[in-house]
């Protein structure tokens, strides 16, 4: 998401998700079990300020509020390996409606309908961009697994009220994640391929610590702002060029018709 908010639907039911822990559990859990062991490496000199969100986190759950995404997902950016991040697609915070956020910026339940709009109108240029059919569902996993980062700057958000964790800790994470991120890209000698991609002004916020990462940069998918420059923008084949320029593979774009979790178990 970025500073501008749409409207979602009101009455769309949660799905149901596995026991995991709640928020006080997680603050106390080992870091290296809060996300892929080379995240946890990269980020340990901000595990004091994740602590201290988490424990904001258990605070606000204490309190009657209701946090998004749940515990077991608000780290889940974190939980693909660091070493095969090759695209980072930068978001502001995590959408308020319940059933909505899953801790990957755009990402939706599978199982949400309607998918919102700014993530409809990231389908309609994939669509325009690469000829991919847009999917009725909002699952995006499958470009989490290959190694795309769907970053959120801010991790998580109090039920109803976009941006209302702004400022409690969160941005010095992700600022720490994005530049673990660039880090990578050049250790011990080997260039990795990497390709930033930066939708709305809040996402241009980070710019500052790509260093030489190639960027994609243009206006919000938000429907208020989609038509004023991410429309034709064409981030997808863009992105792919430029890993291919750096010796890298091209992501696969096309998500599956149906995602894992909807697909009828075999009987066989």
């Amino acid at each position: 998401m970025d500073t501008v908010t749409e409207p979602e639907p009101l009455f769309d039911l949660e799905p149901a998700q596995a026991a995991g822990p709640d928020f006080a559990e997680l603050a106390g859990l080992p870091f290296d079990e809060l996300m892929a062991p080379d995240w946890a490496a990269a980020l340990a000199g901000v595990e004091a300020e994740l602590r201290s969100v988490l424990t904001f986190l258990a605070a606000e759950s204490a309190a009657g509020h209701r946090v998004l995404p749940s515990a077991s997902n608000v780290l889940r950016a974190f939980q693909q390996p660091l070493d095969g991040v090759r695209v980072l697609i930068v978001g502001q915070d995590p959408y308020p409606t319940p059933g909505h956020a899953v801790g990957l910026a755009f990402s939706v339940d599978a199982g949400t309908r309607p998918i919102p709009r700014s993530l409809a109108n990231i389908y309609k240029e994939l669509a325009s961009d690469l000829g991919l059919p847009p999917r009725i569902h909002g699952d995006l996993g499958a470009w989490a697994d290959q190694g795309v980062l769907l970053l959120n700057r801010v991790l998580s958000v109090r039920e109803g009220a976009a941006g209302s964790h702004r400022g409690k800790g969160w941005e010095t994470i992700t600022t720490a994640a994005v530049t673990a991120v660039v880090g990578r890209r050049t250790a011990e000698g080997i260039t990795a391929p990497l390709v930033a991609v930066l939708w709305g002004k809040d996402a241009e916020g980070v710019r500052p610590l790509l260093g030489s990462t190639p960027v994609v940069a243009s206006a919000h998918p938000s429907p208020l702002s989609a038509s004023r420059g991410f429309f034709g923008s064409r981030p997808f084949s863009r992105a792919n060029a430029l890993l291919t320029e750096q010796g890298g593979g091209p992501v696969d774009w096309e998500l599956p018709a149906v995602p894992p979790q909807l697909r009828p178990r075999s009987l066989g």
